[in-house]
């Protein structure tokens, strides 16, 4: 990339949805059959909303569920580029509970959909720093993922 690339800031937020099931902790994940991506649901800002509206939204399209924040899970932050600009990403996380709805309301961004036993979720995960703020996720609820 030339030395001549606009650089933009960006902003995203999301959540480690959760539930207690009977093998344990079970987040939900988001995927795509061709690529292989597993991810958290998250995405950009409307206009006017804030971080925490964006995650609610986000995350009720993305997935289907119906969430309530119970607690800020902090943030994580990369760099990617387009041509002629280079962009730095931060992307916000919250703690999610499940209050209502279905996967089979989710829009088509992700082709899956699915409770996933959290130790689980860790490898599945496609990107470290999301693996890494599902581990914030277990341990603010108290909950060891191992190593």
């Amino acid at each position: 990339m030339s030395s001549d690339a606009r650089v933009s800031e960006a902003i995203s937020a999301g959540g480690v949805v959760y539930r207690h099931g009977t093998g344990g902790l079970e987040v939900v994940l988001c995927g795509r059959n061709r690529s292989g991506l597993w991810a958290l649901p998250k995405g950009t800002p409307g206009d006017g909303e804030s971080r925490e509206q964006t995650a609610l939204r986000e995350v009720r399209e993305e997935t289907g569920l119906h969430v309530a924040i119970e607690r800020e899970l902090g943030d994580i932050e990369y760099w990617f580029s387009r041509p002629g600009e280079r962009i730095h990403k931060r992307v916000y996380f919250y703690l999610m509970a499940e209050r209502g709805g279905s996967f089979a309301e989710h829009d088509l961004e992700f082709d899956i959909v699915r409770w996933v036993a959290a130790p689980e979720a860790l490898t599945q995960l496609t990107y470290p720093t999301e693996a890494e703020v599902l581990r914030r996720a277990a341990d603010a609820l108290g909950v060891d993922l191992g190593a």
